[in-house]
C-alpha cells in the first residue's frame, strides 16, 4: 500500500493531544505505520547513566504517532493525497485540496 506520508514532509496533527500542531516528519515506520514528527508527541523519559550517557537524567524525546492521525499540510489545512501517474508513468503525490503536486522538503530531517 502506498504511503501518504514521506520522510520531510510537512504535516498537520489531525487527532490526539497534539490536534492542529504542524511539524516535519523525522522518520516513516512502514511495518508499525507510524512515524515521528518533530515537536509532536513528546514525552520525557528518565535515563539511567550509562557509558555513553554518562550523565543520564531526564529526556524529552519525540515518539511515534500513528499515520492516520496525520495528514499533509497544505495551506495551513489537512489535505487528502491522492496518487497520480504522469505521461512518462512516474507516479506523484497530489494534495485533493487543491490539485498542487506534495514535495518532499529537503531540509535536516530529509532523506533520499
Amino acid at each position: 500500500m502506498a504511503r501518504h506520508i514521506k520522510q520531510g514532509d510537512s504535516v498537520i496533527v489531525t487527532a490526539g493531544n497534539d490536534k492542529g500542531t504542524v511539524g516535519e516528519v523525522i522518520s516513516v515506520n512502514p511495518k508499525h505505520d507510524t512515524c515521528i514528527v518533530k515537536g509532536v508527541n513528546v514525552r520525557t523519559k528518565h535515563m539511567k547513566p550509562t557509558q555513553q550517557n554518562q550523565q543520564g537524567g531526564i529526556v524529552k524525546t519525540e515518539m511515534p504517532i500513528h499515520i492516520s492521525n496525520i495528514s499533509p499540510c497544505v495551506g495551513g489545512k489537512p489535505s487528502r493525497v491522492r496518487f497520480e501517474t504522469d505521461a512518462d508513468g512516474n507516479k506523484r503525490r497530489v494534495a485533493v485540496r487543491d490539485g498542487s503536486e506534495l514535495h518532499v522538503l529537503r531540509g535536516e530531517g530529509a532523506g533520499k
